[in-house]
């Protein structure tokens, strides 16, 4: 299992879309954890359901593939931060 710490900003429904997209290309089940929530980042409800949160989030991942998405997922979660507000 690999685990990181994103310190988010802004997250926004507008960055939840292809951050689902993102994560249904791995076959690891990754989960991201916000103040005692769990959402599977695959669900685009259960991605939704977190709002707009700011702070740290938990990324994890379990599976075959769990280092790829970690890294991928992690920097697009922080790349998404620095995108302007349309």
């Amino acid at each position: 299992m690999f685990v990181k710490t994103v310190h988010i900003r802004s997250f926004t429904p507008q960055t939840a879309v292809p951050l689902v997209h993102l994560a249904s290309q791995y076959v690891s089940d990754i989960y991201l954890h916000y103040q005692n929530r769990h959402v599977n980042v695959k669900s685009i409800m259960g991605v939704l359901a977190l709002g707009s949160p700011n702070g740290e989030m938990t990324l994890t991942a379990k599976g075959i593939d769990e280092y790829e998405a970690i890294k991928a997922i992690g920097a697009a979660l922080e790349q998404a931060e620095t995108r302007p507000a349309s």
